[in-house]
């Protein structure tokens, strides 16, 4: 192999490995059965807006930080989500209220589930009301100004706060208190 092609193949590589260890920082091996029941799956109509969103994404777990950049449009009968590592699409969501669709790079571990991706987004954009009327037995969720919990029997489970509104501008920091993650969000309008 010549040289062009050895950093090119390394490249490749070590660009595989740092998109593993990015999307492995949401992903949890024993999941508690709550997340799982909570089951949160929104129309998109009822986000009350359309989005179209540039996103850069920071996950913090275990001591470890990752990365990874995101495109999010929104409309009352659509929603479209493209992760991107290192320039490369890692993972696609299409949802339109009834059925969820997604793409997911074929190094991506089990853990990452489209249902969970969709869920916290849903968590954090969609009008508290909307949330309410979909939450199943035991869970709520309240807002107090710039924050946003997430409940399961009275415990925190899920704590939002916003940097401003409308809930998708500037800088949301979602801190999921049962899977030990902590997300910032820097969204950017890309026009709609």
């Amino acid at each position: 192999m010549h040289r062009a092609g050895l950093i090119q193949h390394l490249t490749t590589g070590a660009a595989l490995l740092l998109l593993l260890s990015v999307l492995t920082g949401c992903a949890t091996p024993a999941r508690p059965a709550g997340r799982q029941l909570l089951g949160l799956k929104l129309a998109p109509a009822a986000l009350g807006a359309s989005i179209s969103l540039q996103q850069h994404l920071t996950v913090q777990r275990d001591g470890r930080t990752d990365e990874l950049d995101a495109a999010l449009e929104v409309d009352s009968e659509h929603l479209e989500l493209v992760g991107l590592a290192l320039g490369q699409r890692v993972l696609s969501l299409h949802y339109d209220g009834q059925n969820l669709q997604s793409w997911r790079h074929l190094m991506l571990p089990a853990q990452v589930r489209a249902e969970d991706v969709l869920e916290d987004l849903q968590l954090t954009l969609w009008p508290l009301e909307s949330i309410r009327q979909a939450l199943p037995a035991g869970w709520r969720v309240e807002e107090n100004g710039l924050r946003r919990t997430l409940l399961l029997d009275d415990a925190p489970v899920t704590v939002i706060d916003y940097s401003g509104s409308p809930r998708w501008s500037g800088t949301v920091e979602l801190s999921n208190l049962r899977y030990h993650y902590h997300l910032t969000i820097q969204s950017v309008s890309s026009g709609s």
